[in-house]
């Protein structure tokens, strides 16, 4: 690594007392890894800084250098490398994030989670190949439930219901609490079906033909660009507000019952931006479909395709 790039990034170690080198930003994580490390930081601090290795390939492979950490994301506080996503949520379920941050040490109390008669069933069943594996429940910033069979870890919290023991990680308790989980049989199969009454609605889609509707109409909802800034300087989209810092303070306290759609270049980025503002408690997200080069191509032909 040479001079220049390591005066970099020890400026940013030492300008911000929190930095995440991550894929994306804080708004619009660009991969799971970084969705899961944001997603734990986010709950425990207002302020910290990221850094999107995607848009500076020199800091992306120097930062690998400088920390002897070959993956991204990765944590420093105060000037020291804390480490990647797993550590993080390692971390944040034992409570050494929050101690690490000043934080109070979480709530532990597990979630109340009820299995019907019929789902227990089934989930014994499928339980029966290794019973010294442990069912675990997880759901992530945006909803998303998965069950896996695995050996406990030891930091998780117990539901119990029907006799079945879930194990869950601290993100996931808070998310989980009042879940419900039944078998059901339909045309397609049968499987498991959960119902939580915790998740917002799922982020719908918008394609730009209806967005350019609901502007005629003045129906838009708040619309946010989540472009790159070198983007939205040299192709500005007058119907969206960027989607920058200040926006972030602003939209902490903003009204979670507000409509909020997101756009990008192609779609991508935004359903990442919308996901992840659904995990934040917003109740109406909508991402549009195809971004501003389906605008040009559909709605105004005079809009740059780049």
């Amino acid at each position: 690594m040479d001079n220049a790039t390591r005066q970099r990034i020890e400026s940013l170690l030492q300008t911000h007392p929190v930095v995440l080198f991550m894929k994306g930003n804080r708004q619009a994580p660009r991969c799971g890894f970084s969705a899961t490390a944001t997603g734990m930081i986010d709950q425990l601090l207002e302020d910290y800084h990221t850094v999107d290795v995607l848009e500076d390939q020199t800091i992306r492979e120097g930062i690998k250098v400088y920390g002897q950490w070959p993956t991204i994301p990765q944590l420093y506080v105060k000037g020291e490398l804390i480490g990647g996503s797993d550590i993080i949520a390692g971390m944040f379920n034992s409570g050494e994030l929050h101690t690490l941050f000043g934080m109070p040490l979480p709530d532990r109390t597990p979630p109340q989670i009820t299995i019907t008669p019929t789902a227990a069933e089934a989930i014994r069943a499928g339980m029966e190949e290794d019973p010294s594996l442990a069912l675990h429940l997880s759901i992530d910033g945006r909803w998303q439930a998965q069950f896996m069979l695995k050996p406990a870890q030891g930091h998780e919290l117990v539901a119990v219901s029907q006799g079945i023991r879930i194990l869950v990680d601290l993100a996931t308790a808070r998310r989980a609490d009042g879940l419900q989980i039944d078998w059901v049989d339909g045309l397609t199969g049968s499987g498991l079906k959960i119902t939580n009454p915790n998740a917002p609605a799922a982020v719908a889609d918008l394609s730009v033909t209806e967005l350019a509707e609901l502007i005629n109409r003045g129906e838009a909802p708040m619309l946010w660009d989540v472009r790159p800034p070198a983007d939205r300087q040299a192709y500005p989209f007058a119907a969206a507000r960027a989607l920058d810092g200040e926006a972030m303070e602003m939209l902490k306290s903003a009204d979670r019952s507000q409509p909020m759609a997101f756009i990008c270049h192609h779609g991508n980025a935004s359903r990442q931006a919308a996901e992840h503002f659904r995990g934040m408690g917003f109740t109406t997200t909508f991402n549009v479909s195809g971004g501003v080069d389906a605008w040009a191509t559909q709605v105004d032909p005079s809009f740059p395709r780049y």
